[in-house]
This record gives structure tokens, C-alpha cells and sequence, in this order.
């Protein structure tokens, strides 16, 4: 869809960001919305945040040509808000579609907050709580393990939290390893 207009982000965005898809993706990352640089180009996580995303990629030996990035809602809330309930209700089927339809898809690592409570039905949930823990979320016929981790820009604001990102990422990795 390219003139989306079922919520009110779309009187305040430049431009929709839509997911971006490898055809083998086993991994996809899920952030809550896009910000600035993401608005301005059409393509999620590249500012700083998307910027630590690549590094954190690398770290794992992969780019993001391996994997499939996305967010919650696909347009930017005023000021960086957090995406509203009727925002994310509206753009739910879009990454319900997206997962589903990326044939090897099998882990998702949300990013922060508001994909964690997305991804797992609860609505308070705390990433601060949740994080490094796998748990599995069904979508239509198809289940998928979800790793929980901070999402880069707050790594950005608390650079001492890098290193509880790198254990779950380094769980990631285990995982895909032994998912061969």
C-alpha cells in the first residue's frame, strides 16, 4: 500500500516505511516506529538507532540482506512519540503480513517496548523484565520464537545496557546455529 490512510499518522508522515525483506530471512528484528531519517528516506533503522542496528548485525556476521526489519506501525508519530493503540491496531495487519508471508522466517527479536507488547498479548509488558527470555508467538498458521531486547536508541541513552543486548543477541545466534 502506498497512500495508506487508515490512522491519523498519515496527515503528519513524509513518506510510509515499509519492512525490508530478505527472500531467506530466518531472522527479523521488530521496532516500535520510524524516526526522522526514517520518515525522510522510506526505509527503517537508518539513523543512529539504525546505525547501532547495522554494527549489532555485524557483530552477529550477518547484514541486513540477511534479515527482515520492521516496525509496529509504519509511519512516524509526531515528535517520536510512542505509537497510540488505534495507530497500532491500524497497521497490525501489515506486519502480520509481512512475517507471515517471509516463508523461512522463524525468530523474531523485538526491539523495546511497545514490539514486545505486540508480540506477546500484554500490554504491560517491560522489556526491562522480558528481555533475554525466548518466548513463542503464533501468527495465522505459523509460529515463531521471539527474543525481547532493548531496542539501539535506547542503547544510545544508556550505553551500559550494551552488554545485556550482546548476551541475548549472542542467545540468537546460538539459536540460529542450531536451527542450521
Amino acid at each position: 500500500m502506498t497512500d495508506c490512510r487508515l490512522c491519523k499518522l498519515c496527515t503528519t508522515r513524509q513518506r510510509i516505511v515499509k519492512s525490508t525483506e530478505s527472500r531467506d530471512a530466518v531472522l527479523a528484528f521488530v521496532g516500535e516506529a520510524p524516526g526522522y531519517e526514517e520518515d525522510r528516506l522510506g526505509v527503517p533503522f537508518v539513523g543512529a538507532a539504525g546505525q547501532l542496528l547495522d554494527r549489532m548485525l555485524s557483530a552477529m556476521n550477518l547484514s541486513r540482506s540477511e534479515v527482515l526489519i520492521s516496525n509496529v506501525v509504519r509511519c512516524r508519530p509526531p515528535q517520536n512519540r510512542q505509537p497510540e493503540r488505534d495507530e497500532i491496531e491500524a497497521c497490525l495487519p501489515f506486519l502480520w503480513q509481512t512475517l507471515e508471508s517471509a516463508s523461512k522466517l522463524r525468530f523474531i527479536v523485538t526491539l523495546g517496548n511497545t514490539p514486545l507488547r505486540v508480540l506477546s498479548g500484554d500490554s504491560h509488558a517491560k522489556i526491562s523484565q522480558w528481555r533475554g527470555s525466548w518466548f513463542e508467538r503464533t501468527i495465522g498458521e505459523r509460529t515463531f520464537r521471539v527474543m525481547p531486547t532493548f531496542h539501539p536508541a535506547y542503547l544510545l541513552r544508556n550505553p551500559g545496557e550494551k552488554m545485556k543486548v550482546w548476551a541475548d543477541l549472542q542467545a540468537v545466534m546460538g539459536v540460529l546455529q542450531n536451527a542450521g
